[in-house]
Order: structure tokens, then sequence, then C-alpha cells
């Protein structure tokens, strides 16, 4: 068969692609000889083969006669799909039964479909979407954009800063929420049961990602003991209780997040036009300190403003010029100097013996 360009159209390669692509046929990606591969089950696409018989008429008149078995032959014919087999093939420890979907997988001798235990894996990639093709696009701009941050404008700088922090702040919910309802019906109920079941999965699609509702699990797990559901709510509810009995007040909070610099702050408060106009100031390093002549009120400060405010004094003390060292200094200096001057004017005024000898005859 050609299409409109006059280019030969593979009708098996169609079928596979569009099969693959359905959201109603199961599949699980897998490590199969050091690749990442995607994989279903053989019983899954007999019964989907079973469901979607409109889908045949895409092979076209010459295999609209077949059945599952034989599409699944056909697949393997033309090298689309390859049978697989589970590398572990033990029970683990503390399950009944092998894992549904397996995460290693090897291939298996002999290229035959079945439906009993088999898994088939594609060979061929899927086509990029064109949203992927933009997004690789896009990271590159994405990383020279984080690089460039320091340059942002002002409200670029709060614009991305409180979209970090609302993300941040949706997972982080969202993964407590999550436990909390996990914690509360393995306590109440004895069940294990997640929503957002593939919202940590490293192998989950898009699509599955962000599944709500939890899938039944099939392995048959043994439920736990109520000695143990019974520990785990005391140990959640001291856990809570010295939480809030030992947590810091609101004082202590205060004075805590006055002296530990905080760069959120500092990109909140920080202001071009102000910084440019020079009305900003930099914010003192102790603040609320007593005078020393205030004796008074000594006893209210706590240890550590007292040490912080002795060590701000000593710095300034530090920092102050001492005049009299230097006049003492420039005394010195100058009272050296006139002794030099001295002495130069005697050396120069003054005559030798035999130089006076030689006047007195130059004058005879």
């Amino acid at each position: 068969m050609f299409d409109k360009q006059g280019k030969n159209v593979d009708l098996v390669r169609v079928y596979a692609e569009k099969i693959r692509d359905h959201k109603e046929l199961e599949s699980r990606w897998a490590i199969l000889r050091e690749t990442r591969v995607e994989y279903f089950r053989g019983k899954d696409f007999v019964s989907f083969f079973k469901k979607h018989v409109d889908l045949k008429e895409l092979l076209g008149t010459e295999y609209s006669s077949l059945e599952a078995e034989d599409v699944g032959d056909l697949l393997l014919r033309k090298n689309l799909i390859v049978r697989c087999d589970r590398m572990v093939k033990t029970v683990r420890p503390g399950k009944k039964k092998l894992s549904t979907w397996p995460a290693h997988l090897e291939i298996y001798p002999e290229q035959v479909f079945s439906e009993n235990d088999c898994f088939f894996a594609w060979t061929f990639e899927k086509r990029r979407p064109l949203w992927q093709t933009i997004l690789s696009f896009l990271v590159p701009v994405v990383t020279l954009a984080c690089c460039l941050f320091p340059l942002f404008p002002h409200w670029c700088k709060l614009l991305v800063l409180y979209s970090c922090l609302a993300f941040l702040s949706l997972i982080f919910t969202t993964l407590f929420l999550r436990w909390v309802i996990f914690s509360i019906l393995w306590v109440i109920l004895g069940k294990r049961i997640w929503f957002f079941p593939n919202i940590l999965a490293e192998e989950a699609t898009f699509s599955e990602l962000f599944r709500f509702w939890p899938q039944p699990s099939k392995d048959e797990d043994e439920p736990p003991k109520w000695t143990a559901r019974v520990a785990f709510a005391i140990i959640i509810i001291l856990g809570m209780w010295v939480s809030i009995r030992h947590a810091p007040d609101e004082t202590a909070r205060a004075r805590y997040q006055k002296r530990v610099s905080n760069i959120i702050d500092d990109v909140l408060e920080w202001s071009p036009r102000l910084a440019l106009s020079g009305k900003m100031q930099e914010k003192p390093l102790v603040s609320n300190v007593v005078p020393d002549n205030d004796t008074a009120g000594d006893d209210n400060i706590p240890e550590t403003d007292k040490d912080i405010a002795g060590d701000a004094n000593i710095s300034e003390k530090v920092k102050e010029p001492d005049f009299s060292q230097e006049s003492d200094v420039t005394d010195d200096l100058e009272s050296q100097d006139t002794e030099l001057d001295l002495e130069d004017f005697v050396s120069h005024n003054t005559f030798t013996n035999s130089e006076r000898e030689e006047e007195m005859m130059e004058t005879e």
C-alpha cells in the first residue's frame, strides 16, 4: 500500500503503532539487556484484541481474518515485538507469588506468541510528539536563564521566587496528605492504600504519574498485626505531642529570625530604585541593645544579646583611631628631624685644626 506521497506503507507497522499508543493496552517499563524497554503481557493483548476488533481493519484485507494469536505471531515475524521472560523466577521473601510486572527481563528462546505468563517488548521507537521536540529546545534556554538569574529585574525575581515556593508547597502538601491518609487507613483498617500511587514511580508515564485513585493490589500480602498498628499509632501520637510541647515560642522565633540572614527576605526587600538612590542602608547587626549606662535594664537582656552587644562595642573601640598615640609619634619624629639638622649644621660650620693653620699661613 502507498500513501499520498507515493511511499510504501507497512500496514503491520501502522497497526503496531496504533495499539501501542492505545490507553487500554496496559504496559510497563523494564530493563532488557541493559536497555529500558516497554512491554505488555500476552493475556492483555488477547483481551484487547477481542475488545477492539475494529482496529484489525488497519491490517488490510490480507490479514483481516487473523485471530489474536496469529496477529501476535505476525508482529514477531516483522520484528516489531520480541518475546521475553522474567529474569528472577523465584518468589521473594514475604511474597506468595511472583511479581505481576517484573522489572528485569530476558529474551525467551522460542519466539512464539502465547498468552500464558508471557511478556512481549516493543522493538521500535515511538514517534516523538511535537511537545517533546519543543521541550528539548527549551531545556538549554531554561538552563541559561537559571545561570543569568542574578541579572533578572526585580519583578521577575519575585515571580520566579513565588512560583517555586508555590510548586514546592504543592508537592510537599500532597506527599504529606498522602502519607496521613495511608497511615489512618493502615492503622484502622489494616490495608495499604496509596492515593496517587505512581507519583514517586520512576518508570510511570506522564498520564499514569497523576492518577489519583489507587489500583487494587493483586498480591495477597498478609495483613499487619494489630499490635504493630497500635504501636505505630502510639509512636506517632507521642512524636506529635513532643513536637508541640517543646516547640519554640513566638518571641524566640522572632529573635532567631532577626539574627539569621535570610536570602528570601533580601530578595523581597531589595529594590533597584532605592539601591541606586542610596536610600537603602544595611541592617544593623544588633537590634534593641541597651546602653551601658542603663544598668536597670541589663537583667532583662538575654545572655546572647549581651555577648553580641559586647562584641559590637569592642569592634567599635578597635575601629576608633587613637589620636594621642599619633601625636606622640609625630613629636618624636619632629625631635629626631631637628637633631639631625643641628648635627648637619655643626658639621658644615666647624673647622678642624689643620684647616685653621692653613688659613693663618695664607693670611701671613
